[in-house]
């Protein structure tokens, strides 16, 4: 009987003293194979002395000889019936275990081929990777003749079509985007799943799987047949391999930093890797590096992908082959080269234009030599005018733009022909709610005004109302084109490069003057619509001076959208949606009607002062009266109450009710009134008692009367479910807002113990560092107060308290959240009720900074 203890104190040994030895120089994929064949032999010497009725296969990662260091050891225990070996089979597992080995491991029949490829693709994906460890080697050779048997009689058709859906539900869970700034090293796209998903393709369909045992992995061995048998040229296969090994290094790395199998590439530890890693500045320089690796492998997945699908479900004789143009071909939806060597760049353009036009693709050959080419620029002939002629063409299809734009940009054409846009290849906008690089935003961005030609909301009606679409896609094009140089004040920047390069590509003066517009003012829609009062004259009439004409109130309202839905899926939100097309109606309106702001405001009026006490039996039309011109006849109130809503809101101050508590339901949102005389640091309080709820506000709205009487307004949703606040809440927090304001409820404990119950989940929410800003900005009868920060539970509460003690008295907020970020605006006035003086601008900005500082 084998010595287990002595077996398991050698294969520790040996482990630790390979996982020390992994160090920036370790190639990844020879460290994969040391530790493989040290699990291999380890498991040989514990069945040293057993006669197995049953085969011992690895599979997975440990097949191919690619396995990290947590990863799951997977091992298959293959036979004919399992019933007869049960015991064997337990005992095998317990001894493996004793010799240190916790494998993870499955018993598989020969009834579980045909079982699994009808039942469940995804599981029989386990039989294209295996090898023979141990037991009997006559049966193992049998179950593999069995798969090939079975794969060559069932159709490819349908062996494809499982392979599609399966890498499809992938993407879904794991990211469609290899520029996902947090991926999933093994699975998000171009993750090393990709490469594998290729293998097996290739295996199932053409080759079949092999009972060969080498001494090298399976990708090393598979790259190796791609470029024998054309799939690829040596120069990309060489490409491919370097980017697998490159990405397998850093999930070894993220192995061993967290000491377990975590495959998700966060942003700490990017920051721990690139300091592991020393020819990288920061993570951001190893995360460029990370993204080229992962475009490669996606390109080349989606060239195999489609040339299988092609070969597959599309072939076509020769004969229905048609020529484009003297150079190029295109046979069934697969474009071709005459005259491969001579292409310049010009002639690379041109091919993209036909690929968008016919929807089509580029065969093996053609995409190869445009990717040399591209790598070596020496050898293109960058002729300005016939590129920038081809480009524009590309620019006015009537489809398909965002998806050839994004060929040209996996293929390094993009970023060739206009170098100010390479620079965004794989740049990272740290501490920021983008979930993707800023060149995979931009082109999402560019799709997604395409997408709306099949959309029958207003946004979409108004985009094929737009006869330019080109001023549009340049925009977007351009309109995060200086973030690598600085991405504060990027859009004034960009306005600047986009004008130099609209000259290069040839457009007139009134053409770039629009398109610089757009870039200009990318962000301004959204800062007005998200950060300011739509109710206020001021406002209108302040946006309207810059959007000056249909034009370009028509296309920035398109760009701030298509900006904005590319962000992150969780940024364009209902919510964001109403807002932006509330501030596009009204200045539309303006224009049309040629009104001011307030003109406006009155004209659009719904409530009627006259009907409001006709919805109460206690209020008269003087109480109506007296109400509405206690709050200065401010518009914003009318507007953003209805009559049923006002008449109630007499009612409850007649009633002479110290505090009143007012619960509805508006839209995705829950809307709170509070209506009470005014009190020290009020909003503060009202903060504290919607945190200690696990409630999160996302508007609020403060209007004050003349005798201090103060209507306070939120629009809030569960912190938990970020869904409406359930109604089993409400009467918990009507208790504690008469608590809170009647001193019998210590907010400052109650916080303690709110960030003392979310602690870990805190940490987990709030992950990221970002710059804190505040920023103050004019406006007639207030001082308007930006703070930017990154989040965390209870800010809204401290913040206000801090503004509370400087003495500034909050009349509007709006609260917005981006990812891990808020961004908050305040219209103040001072203790005396007048604007903030401008010499005390830096004492109150120092003094939220710090009490910021002391929240994070």
């Amino acid at each position: 009987m084998p010595d287990l203890i002595q077996i398991k104190k050698t294969f520790l040994f040996n482990r630790d003293e390979l996982f020390n030895s992994f160090n920036e120089q370790t190639d990844a994929l020879d460290f994969s194979k040391r530790f493989s064949f040290l699990i291999e032999n380890t498991i040989r010497d514990v069945c040293s002395e057993w006669k197995l009725d049953f085969v011992i296969a690895s599979s997975g990662s440990f097949a191919r000889r690619e396995i990290s260091p947590y990863s799951d050891i997977d091992i298959m225990l293959i036979t004919e019936s399992s019933h007869d070996i049960k015991d064997q089979i337990n005992s095998l597992i317990t001894s493996l275990f004793d010799s240190g080995i916790e494998v993870s491991h499955t018993v598989r029949e020969f009834s579980d081929i045909n079982l699994f490829l009808e039942k469940d693709f995804q599981a029989f994906t386990q039989f294209f990777e295996t090898k023979f460890i141990y037991g009997n080697k006559k049966l193992y050779d049998s179950f593999i003749e069995k798969i090939n048997s079975l794969i060559s009689t069932t159709q490819p058709e349908k062996i494809l079509q499982n392979f599609l859906a399966d890498q499809e539900a992938r993407y879904r869970k794991y990211g469609n985007s290899p520029k996902f700034l947090e991926p999933n090293v093994k699975m998000s796209a171009g993750g090393l799943r990709d490469l594998q998903f290729t293998e097996w393709m290739y295996l199932l369909l053409e080759k079949g799987i092999s009972t060969t045992q080498t001494e090298i992995s399976q990708t090393e061995t598979l790259i190796r047949e791609f470029i024998e048998n054309d799939f690829c040229t040596s120069n990309e296969g060489l490409n491919i391999l370097n980017s697998y090994k490159f990405l397998l290094k850093i999930r070894h790395l993220l192995h061993l930093e967290t000491k377990s199998k975590t495959d998700r590439f966060e942003f700490d530890h990017q920051i721990k890797i690139s300091q592991k890693l020393h020819q990288y500045d920061n993570h951001i320089s190893l995360m460029k590096d990370y993204f080229n690796a992962t475009n490669t492998i996606y390109r080349f997945t989606k060239s195999i992908i489609k040339k299988f699908t092609h070969r597959r479900l599309n072939s076509l004789p020769d004969l229905l082959s048609y020529n484009l143009d003297e150079d190029f071909f295109i046979k069934g939806n697969v474009i071709y080269s005459n005259n491969l060597e001579k292409l310049q760049f010009a002639d690379i353009l041109r091919a993209f234009y036909y690929r968008g036009k016919y929807n089509a693709m580029f065969d093996i050959k053609l995409r190869a030599t445009i990717i040399e080419k591209v790598a070596n620029q020496s050898n293109l002939d960058l002729i300005e005018t016939g590129s920038s002629v081809f480009f524009r063409e590309i620019l006015k299809l009537p489809k398909n733009v965002g998806e050839t734009l994004s060929a040209m940009n996996e293929l390094g054409v993009l970023g060739a022909f206009i170098p100010e846009f390479k620079d965004l290849n794989g740049f990272m906008q740290v501490g920021v709610y983008h979930c993707y690089t800023a060149d995979e935003h931009t082109l999402c961005a560019i799709k997604n005004l395409e997408k709306l030609y099949n959309d029958n909301s207003f946004l979409g009606t108004l985009f094929k109302r737009i006869k330019n679409k080109e001023i549009l896609y340049l925009a977007m094009l351009f309109h995060d084109i200086a973030k690598p140089i600085s991405i504060s004040g990027h859009e004034l920047l960009g306005a600047e490069i986009a004008a130099s390069l609209m000259e290069r590509l040839g457009y007139n003066d009134q053409e770039t003057d629009l398109v610089c517009f757009l870039v200009r003012n990318h962000l301004h829609m959204e800062q007005v619509a998200f950060r300011r009062n739509l109710n206020d004259p001021q406002t209108l009439d302040n946006f309207a001076k810059v959007v000056d004409s249909y034009d370009k109130i028509d296309m920035l309202y398109l760009v701030t959208y298509a900006d904005l839905s590319a962000v992150n899926p969780a940024v364009w939100t209902t919510w964001k949606a109403e807002l932006l097309g509330e501030l596009y109606r009204k200045i539309r309106k303006m224009f049309e009607d040629n009104l001011t702001g307030e003109q406006l405001l009155r004209s659009t009026i719904l409530v009627s002062t006259d009907n409001i006490s006709q919805h109460s039996d206690s209020i008269t039309d003087l109480d109506v009266k007296e109400h509405i011109n206690s709050l200065n006849d401010d518009v914003s109130y009318i507007h953003h109450f209805s009559e049923e809503e006002i008449a109630k809101h007499i009612e409850e101050i007649e009633s002479g009710k110290d505090i009143s508590i007012m619960f509805d339901e508006k839209g995705e949102f829950t809307h709170i009134t509070v209506i009470t005389s005014d009190h020290p640091a009020l909003l503060s309080k009202l903060c504290g008692v919607f945190a200690i709820n696990d409630v999160n506000i996302h508007d609020a709205r403060i209007f004050t009367r003349k005798d201090g009487i103060v209507i306070d307004s939120f629009n809030v949703l569960d912190f938990k479910t970020h869904s409406k606040v359930s109604k089993e809440k409400y009467q918990k927090l009507e208790d504690d807002f008469h608590k809170v304001l009647s001193g019998f409820l210590q907010l400052n404990k109650e916080v303690s113990k709110l960030k003392s119950r979310w602690k870990r989940l805190e940490k987990k929410l709030f992950s990221r560092e970002s710059e804190i800003k505040v920023s103050f900005d004019q406006h007639d009868k207030y001082t308007i107060i930006d703070v930017s920060s990154p989040d965390r539970l209870g800010f809204l509460y401290h913040l206000t308290t801090e503004m509370s003690q400087l003495g500034l008295i909050i009349y509007f907020a709006k609260i917005s959240t981006k990812g891990d970020d808020i961004v908050d605006s305040f219209y103040v006035l001072n203790q005396f009720g007048k604007k903030i003086s401008p010499v005390d601008y830096d004492l109150i900005r120092t003094k939220l900074i710090e009490a910021i500082n002391q929240i994070l």
